[in-house]
């Protein structure tokens, strides 16, 4: 029998059984990064490096501050078929002369850092240097949106898909699919042409449900949306049909093609990605742009909620123990991130981390249950603003200061990108839940948008300044330096 025939849980627990014997002689932790659309992955990974490499401001970070972190420096990744994280890349965009945010992520991908450092205690400092490698994996938060399929059938998913189209914000933006499909009876026979045209419709659908405007996060499946380098294969050309309840696809008609593509995407594209990355992680970071869910309204803040919700069950958080390790690897420590906290004056930093702890209550609590280490946070990975007071009719304003991407907007005013500007983003309510509410009380005046990076004046090597990604790193591995 091939290695590759193995079933999927024989195949995890050979896997399991080889990360573990490695992880004995060369002790390592698998990192997995991810987060939805916009919500800064790509930055985070360059910053959290750049600053090991380099000696950031990271007082927060132990072994840092206390002087036992040696040196830190990149090595080769350990799986060949995963892609490197191009770190090299996205740090000139942060740092050279155009100074850009890097392009999204849309594909899995992998850098490791080796960390040496000076172990606590009489017996560790005398045993010598401690090593350990972080095996960062980059990867769409949309993706983990698609586990969940894995315990749906086409009928059902397309079921819910087709309810949830009809929510009253999605309604106008699903309806150039819902009117494709509607002609699309029961026994039609299978068609390339109107299956693509179904999949079309159906990706546009979800494309304009994740415009800013609108910035709903349950949109799956997740590769519709990040194809990667399965852009246009028969995988990806299904759609959500209506089917009468207990009725059955007929064979040879469109609705039983698109049921066996449905299986297809669960069988060779979600299963996979289960097996060999999601369920050999050791710790997670979630990054979460809560800003701009809040600034598209409560639909997009609910959305929010249900997406985060779905992403945390899809988790195996718990303690490892030495078999666990071996058959079923736990997700001992997550840590829930709210990004761009540059975007707000600091003195609103505690409410938005308070605002995420609400969004994602009822699932954090399910995963402490099950003994994982579970956090949230609010963090800028590259801080892009600095604050000042301004006043302003006689008031003084907390604003920030920095400046706007070109072609962002400010009621009728459109920056050009170059200018610098105190901007007050407003303040966030101190109870989150009126942030939550429909009635939106106390965030009506709130006005996030987006900055270019920040200009880089260290030397003779960039460091990227930030907002609490120490504290991100002492949750993530501090106590694996001791």
């Amino acid at each position: 029998m091939k290695y590759s025939d193995l079933p999927g849980d024989t195949l995890h627990a050979l896997g399991g059984i080889a990360d573990y014997a490695r992880g004995m002689f060369d002790p390592t932790i698998r990192l997995g990064v991810t987060g939805l659309s916009r919500s800064g992955k790509t930055v985070f990974i360059t910053a959290l490096v750049n600053n090991l490499l380099h000696g950031g401001r990271l007082p927060a970070f132990r072994a840092l501050a206390e002087g036992r972190l040696q040196r830190a420096w990149l090595q080769p990744q350990p799986d060949d078929n995963i892609p490197r994280f191009a770190y090299e890349d996205h740090l000139e965009a942060l740092t050279g002369s155009s100074r850009h945010w890097p392009q999204s992520t849309r594909r899995i991908s992998q850098l490791r850092i080796t960390l040496e450092y000076e172990p606590l205690g009489w017996f560790g400092r005398n045993l010598g240097r401690g090593r350990l490698n972080i095996d960062i994996i980059d990867y769409p938060g949309e993706w983990l949106l698609d586990l969940p399929l894995l315990n749906m059938s086409y009928a059902q998913w397309s079921k819910n898909a087709i309810a949830q189209s009809s929510e009253k914000l999605r309604q106008p933006l699903a309806a150039e699919w819902r009117n494709y499909i509607s002609g699309l009876k029961t026994d039609i026979p299978a068609d390339e042409q109107t299956a693509r045209e179904a999949a079309k419709t159906f990706t546009a659908y979800l494309r304009a449900c994740r415009d800013e405007k609108i910035s709903l996060s349950t949109l799956p499946p997740g590769r519709f949306l990040m194809p990667g380098d399965l852009e246009g294969s028969p995988a990806l050309t299904f759609a959500p049909l209506e089917l009468e309840d207990g009725a059955q696809a007929a064979p040879g008609s469109l609705h039983a093609m698109m049921q066996r593509r449905y299986e297809a995407y669960k069988s060779h594209i979600v299963k996979p990605f289960y097996r060999d990355h999601f369920s050999r992680l050791d710790r997670q970071i979630v990054l979460v742009d809560a800003l701009f869910a809040l600034n598209a309204g409560p639909a997009a803040v609910s959305d929010l909620e249900h997406a985060l919700g779905d992403i945390l069950l899809s988790f195996r958080p718990g303690k490892n123990s030495w078999l666990s390790a071996i058959l079923s690897r736990r997700i001992d420590k997550i840590l829930f991130a709210a990004s761009k906290a540059d975007h707000l004056h600091h003195t609103s930093h505690d409410r938005l981390q308070n605002i995420l702890s609400l969004l994602t209550k009822s699932a954090m609590e399910q995963a402490k249950i099950a003994g994982a280490d579970v956090g949230t946070l609010a963090l800028a990975s590259v801080r892009a603003t600095r604050e000042a007071l301004v006043r302003r009719g006689g008031v003084d304003l907390k604003c920030i200061t920095g400046i706007p991407l070109r072609g962002e907007r400010l009621g009728d005013e459109v920056f050009d990108g170059e200018e610098e500007l105190a901007i007050f983003p407003g303040d966030l309510p101190q109870n989150p839940a009126d942030a939550l509410s429909d009635t939106r009380t106390g965030v009506e005046d709130l006005r996030f948008i987006r900055f270019r990076p920040p200009v880089i004046t260290t030397d003779p090597v960039p460091v990227l300044p930030h907002i609490r990604l120490d504290r991100a790193i002492e949750f993530l591995f501090g106590d694996r330096l001791t």
